[in-house]
């Protein structure tokens, strides 16, 4: 048996693609998943299973929810171990900056770093980014929502043929406290 995140992608966002996440729970329980909770309403949830692997899972609970609720929501799934390497292996000084300060994209598969060639990282400080493990690191001390790298970094261009979803850092370590073993 193994827990896992499913980090979906643009839900209860904006009053559309609306998905409650109880409805969320009972689906992932139907779907014969266990220990199933949600964080926040923006599409967190963990669980846990002896069948699948990251990329069946993820592709099971999107055909679940488009059948379910008639929309595509692209869904990604990772384990425990995957969720703790990446924030250990955070580049940047994550305990001496606010939340809202750090965040992570998760990919769902690897991110080749030519892709971010054309990124002229210097027209964007103090913002930085890096390159993780099917993840990418962004550090915007103003906060995501006035973050211009992150508006670079979002263009369909850079990230075509992934499904990419970000976090801040609260809900980094959130997601690593709820699929650690016996949690």
């Amino acid at each position: 048996m193994t827990t896992y995140a499913a980090l979906l992608r643009g839900i209860n966002v904006g009053g559309s693609r609306k998905l409650p996440m109880a409805d969320l729970r009972t689906l992932l329980s139907g779907l014969g998943h266990t220990g199933v909770r949600t964080h926040l309403q923006s599409g967190q949830a963990v669980f846990t299973t002896g069948h699948g692997d990251e990329e069946s899972l993820a592709a099971e609970l999107s055909r679940a929810i488009e059948e379910r609720f008639g929309f595509a929501v692209d869904v990604i799934v990772r384990d425990h171990a995957y969720l703790a390497a990446v924030a250990e292996a955070c580049p940047f000084p994550a305990a001496e900056l606010q939340p809202k300060q750090l965040h992570v994209t998760y990919f769902s598969a690897p991110a080749a770093p030519d892709r971010y060639a054309g990124i002229d990282a210097a027209a964007y400080l103090p913002e930085e980014f890096r390159l993780g493990d099917r993840c990418l690191y962004l550090y915007a001390p103003e906060g995501l929502g006035r973050s211009k790298l992150a508006e670079a970094l979002s263009r369909q261009r850079l990230t075509k043929g992934l499904i990419a979803t970000s976090r801040n850092w609260n809900t980094v370590l959130k997601l690593v406290e709820l699929t650690a073993p016996g949690a």
